[in-house]
Order: C-alpha cells, then structure tokens, then sequence
C-alpha cells in the first residue's frame, strides 16, 4: 500500500500530474467568474472582494505550476 501512496506523490510532481492541476485551476476559474457575476449582480462588495481574492490566489497557484513544469522540463535529459 506505500508504494500506492508513493506513486501517487510522484504524480502530483510530473507532467501529467501538473497538466491535471493546471487543468483543474482552469475549471476554478469559471466558478470565479460566476462568483464575480452573481456579487456585481447583488452589488455585494464584500462577496466581490471574496472573489477576486480567490482570483488573484488561482493566478498564482497556476503560476507555480507552470514554473514547475518548466522547471521540470528544463531537468529532462532527453531535451537539453
């Protein structure tokens, strides 16, 4: 069962591991735009402000995660 967990761990780390993330980032950002929507809507500044928090928090998830994945890229052998 470790190497289960094992396995797991290192696919959160390689590529396909952080397209799914980064893919998945990509399905938040339609739920902020729709939180963005609905809080201009109501004009509920506070509800506003939640979401472009949780906006500027999503950019920079994903930022990390391109900075991995190049970085992992840069590592590959098989490219340099």
């Amino acid at each position: 069962m470790s190497s289960t967990v094992a396995k797991a761990k290192g696919f959160k780390h390689s590529k396909p591991g952080l397209w799914l993330s980064i893919g998945t980032s990509a399905f938040g950002a339609v739920s902020i735009v729709k939180d963005v929507k609905k809080a201009r809507l109501e004009q509920d500044t506070l509800k506003l402000i939640n979401a472009v928090v949780g906006a500027v928090a999503l950019v920079t998830g994903t930022a990390l995660l391109v900075r991995e994945l190049r970085q992992l890229g840069d590592d590959d052998v098989l490219l340099g």
